[in-house]
């Protein structure tokens, strides 16, 4: 196409004087790009025009769309970025240098991919991200270009090779949509979104728009007719509105039937496919039109949000009801006024709207506050890790609005508990937080804040630091990666001496609790990637590391290899490969009950195949015909492994049932319970267990020692002087 609908978008919305600059931009990226294709064989000039409509489709400024044209002649056409502030002066400069710039970075995913990748990877996709945020902190307009760029690139996404497609859209479905999401940028977020889906999901994405394609005739008559009844009940009241239709994209129908379908429900069910959307011009003609609309039709229980009174922190303002109509039909319905409507559709975008001489945006800086607060964190945080859990958790994530004892709103990331809370108030109120009340009553530490909770911090007016704990992610007292930071600097302020020394003694309990021998400490020390042993009790006893990371660290590294096939007549009864030899039958040790996790050895029996056992099993370290050992390792399955626990704790009325109660929780099976008494009022109780490895069982040992009353929890073994079997 040529430049007449970007002209005729433009036209609606900008002076003369400014579409003649927009016309200079496109003369200059014509003749730059003359002559060069794209991968699908169309002229490269169209994929920055394409850019450029959408973003003035989005309203956006006279220096915005120039850029949007010119954002690639840097880098594809070899022209001097000061021939760009020569011509079109230091603004629209300043922005094509800066999407030039984005577009050399590969943010490749921030997410589980990441995890399965070399630390320097890591570190280079943490500082690209980082590069991204901070420029978004500058201008925000060189992101817009970014996501636009995005959208046409995956438009035109089956011109590249699979696992580009792959690639790109997994990035596009991590970072960009949920960038687009956090920007409020609505008409860019659903379309990344539905594009992503159909590359990385393409059975289900074809799935769902042939459901959602097979049942549009009919809702479309449905929606027409409720619209219908709606305006008349406007017209009858003597009330002004327009009332629209509004449309349900391929992903988001997609997470409404895997969420309906996890309770039990099906497509049918979900009712806010049938949706309306009504506009008016105040504020208070939304609360007129809802009152009209529930007087119309029976509202449905629990389906009210006034995120008018309580907007998101994206700018996002509606009232969204459902309702009950025709009979047994729900629909949902959202209002707003038109200039609610106009951040809806375009977020942050419409600031640059009045930038051009309409008026003044005021909310602008409130609804980008939370990136503000990003750039000023990502100066504190120490490294790639927490960077990226930072953005995964504090940004990305949906958000939760409290307030405060005096009525402060504040918004967390979904998930966030009153000591994330306290942090962000202030670190020091975080540091000395004892205990937490919401909406008058006390809670745990672990308590997830809801929407509406009033919290109220309790705090003690002494020194005082945070608890080891608090770091732990199992106990689940801190949700947010800003807390943890805060967390984790307080104590490595602390003397290193005694951070060293607590480190040490938290890894021999952590290691005593798994019924591993101290001395593969060292081996730790090696998959953690430290030369120096007190540098890595330094990192546990700083909170850099926790004694659930370890217990991780050893499951992974058991659980890499795969499972060799076995014929059906000689199936192995448990999940071991013997290697270099395919289909021996092997049994686990009754003796030492190895799980994943565990470091392992063979030993060739006469007549039963080979017995898996601990390398620290004592019938195995006091075997005398060492020929019999051989190597084996962990393959990967769903089995179960039969593991036996001591758990000492204070005699009290309830114990069995709160251990019973996590236990089940962590969906461990309880094979066998015995217990003690002793004459101090102290209890040992003796528990057989199915677990599916180490990582599962510290999580287990850790959570029941979180237990009231309880002393201590450990891994034991059964009958370690039993002989192997011969």
């Amino acid at each position: 196409m040529g430049i007449e609908r970007l002209i005729k978008i433009i036209d609606e919305y900008l002076p003369s004087e400014k579409v003649a600059i927009i016309k200079k931009a496109y003369d200059y990226a014509m003749k730059a790009h003359e002559g060069q294709l794209r991968k699908s064989g169309e002229p490269y000039l169209e994929h920055p025009l394409q850019v450029a409509v959408t973003l003035a489709e989005l309203q956006m400024d006279t220096s915005t769309l120039a850029a949007a044209l010119l954002h690639d002649v840097l880098e594809n056409c070899g022209v001097p970025l000061q021939d760009i502030l020569k011509g079109f002066g230091p603004e629209i400069g300043k922005l094509v240098d800066g999407v030039t710039k984005l577009g050399k970075i590969s943010l490749n995913v921030p997410g589980e991919v990441i995890q399965r990748q070399n630390e320097n990877t890591r570190n280079e996709q943490a500082e690209n991200l980082r590069k991204m945020l901070v420029a978004m902190a500058e201008d925000l307009r060189v992101v817009f270009i970014k996501l636009a760029d995005r959208l046409h690139n995956m438009k035109t996404l089956d011109a590249l090779e699979p696992d580009k497609q792959l690639r790109i859209a997994r990035e596009t479905a991590e970072v960009y949509a949920p960038l687009a999401h956090r920007l409020g940028i609505w008409e860019l977020k659903w379309q990344l979104e539905d594009l992503s889906f159909r590359y990385l999901e393409p059975v289900k994405y074809h799935q769902v728009a042939k459901l959602v394609a097979s049942r549009r005739t009919q809702r479309e008559q449905f929606i027409e007719q409720v619209k219908q009844q709606l305006i008349d009940e406007f017209e009858e009241s003597g009330f002004k509105a327009d009332v629209t239709g509004r449309p349900k994209h391929i992903y988001s129908i997609y997470q409404k039937i895997e969420k309906y379908a996890a309770l039990g429900k099906d497509f049918d069910d979900i009712h806010d496919l049938l949706a309306l959307r009504v506009l008016v011009n105040t504020i208070s003609e939304c609360y007129t039109a809802l009152g009209i609309i529930h007087n119309l039709w029976h509202p449905l229980p629990e389906q009210f949000d006034d995120f008018i009174a309580n907007p998101k922190p994206n700018g996002y303002q509606s009232l969204h009801t459902a309702v009950m109509c025709q009979g047994t039909t729900p629909l949902e319905i959202q209002i707003r006024t038109y200039q609610m409507h106009r951040i809806d559709e375009y977020g942050v975008a419409s600031h640059w709207r009045y930038k051009e001489g309409e008026k003044t945006d005021v909310r602008f800086e409130e609804r980008i506050s939370w990136l503000r607060q990003l750039v000023d964190w990502h100066r504190e945080l120490s490294g790639a890790e927490e960077f990226l859990e930072s953005v995964k958790t504090d940004i990305f994530n949906d958000q939760v609005f409290v307030y405060t004892p005096k009525g402060e709103i504040k918004d967390l990331p979904n998930g966030a508990t009153p000591l994330d809370f306290a942090y962000r108030v202030h670190t020091d109120l975080g540091h000395r937080c004892i205990g937490a009340k919401v909406n008058g009553r006390l809670v745990p530490f672990n308590y997830q804040l809801k929407n509406g909770d009033v919290v109220e911090i309790m705090s003690t007016k002494g020194e005082r630091g945070p608890s080891r704990d608090w770091l732990n992610p199992v106990l689940g007292y801190v949700g947010t990666s800003h807390a943890r930071e805060k967390i984790r600097q307080w104590f490595k302020k602390q003397e290193r001496t005694e951070n060293i020394e607590r480190g040490r003694e938290l890894l021999e309990k952590s290691m005593r609790q798994l019924g591993l021998p101290f001395s593969d400490r060292e081996k730790l020390q090696e998959l953690f990637k430290f030369d120096d042993l007190d540098d890595f009790y330094l990192a546990i006893g700083s909170g850099d590391i926790t004694t659930h990371q370890i217990a991780l660290k050893l499951a992974a590294q058991q659980q890499q290899p795969k499972i060799t096939t076995s014929t059906p007549t000689r199936r192995p009864t448990s999940p071991v490969t013997v290697r270099g030899v395919d289909d021996l039958l092997t049994q686990l040790a009754q003796c030492c009950h190895p799980v994943p996790g565990d470091e392992i050895v063979g030993y060739i029996t006469r007549n039963r195949g080979i017995t898996i056992h601990r390398n620290d099993c004592q019938n195995i370290l006091n075997e005398k015909e060492k020929d019999r050992l051989i190597p084996v390792e962990w393959g990967e399955t769903d089995a179960m492994y039969p593991v036996q626990i001591q758990v000492e704790a204070l005699d009290r009325v309830g114990l069995m049932r709160d251990i019973s109660t996590i236990v089940a929780e962590e969906k461990l099976n309880i094979a066998a319970v015995s217990l003690t008494n002793h004459d101090n009022q102290t209890i040992s109780i003796y528990f057989a267990l199915e677990a599916a490895n180490l990582a599962q069982l510290s999580r287990l040992l850790v959570r029941i020692e979180g237990v009231r009353g309880v002393t201590g929890a450990e891994r034991i073994d059964q009958g370690a002087t039993a002989k192997i079997g011969n």
